[in-house]
């Protein structure tokens, strides 16, 4: 993928959101939400209990923009420019791309996952569109499944997640080669 390519992506605008590649600036307010319990109710191992955890994700996520052309991004409203939450794919072990988000609960339930989600779709079908993209979710979350529903995805059944070893529902834009 060209530089140029990549570059495209770092910064989109959606209807509500603006989507910045992730970066150190982003430490303060990604903490935050990271470090909410509530955030990680689903998994509460993965709460970010130092900004130290979320500054080696940052840097971890980083560099993923300069490996796999896309990575998370960070979501702010377009309105006032807050940060929201964290989102988009990044390449799984198995070679697929592997949606994701995060947002702080005030901003839950307005549609804001659902609508990163289908631009984090629309640059992983521009930038390797013969990959599927997969939502790995735990079958407990109903939000997560019905944004994925949203977005037309099918769900797969349980499968092993590569990335952790934990059983999840595969949700995915196309029939998986698993």
């Amino acid at each position: 993928m060209s530089d140029d390519r990549r570059i495209a992506f770092e910064h989109m605008v959606t209807e509500r959101l603006e989507l910045h590649a992730v970066s150190m600036a982003d430490l303060a307010p990604l903490f935050m939400i990271n470090n909410d319990p509530a955030t990680w109710v689903h998994a509460p191992e993965g709460r970010h209990t130092t900004a130290d955890r979320t500054r080696v994700w940052i840097e971890r996520a980083a560099a993923r923009w300069r490996t796999d052309g896309l990575s998370y991004w960070s979501v702010r409203l377009r309105d006032d420019g807050s940060t929201i939450g964290v989102g988009g794919v990044q390449r799984h072990p198995d070679g697929s791309w592997n949606l994701y988000y995060r947002f702080a609960p005030a901003h839950w339930g307005k549609g804001f996952a659902t609508e990163l989600s289908r631009a984090a779709v629309d640059a992983a079908g521009t930038v390797d569109p013969d990959v599927p993209v997969v939502a790995w979710i735990l079958d407990e979350n109903v939000a997560s499944r019905k944004v994925a529903e949203r977005l037309g995805f099918k769900n797969y059944g349980e499968q092993l997640d590569t990335n952790d070893g934990v059983m999840r529902l595969a949700y995915a834009d196309r029939p998986l080669g698993v």
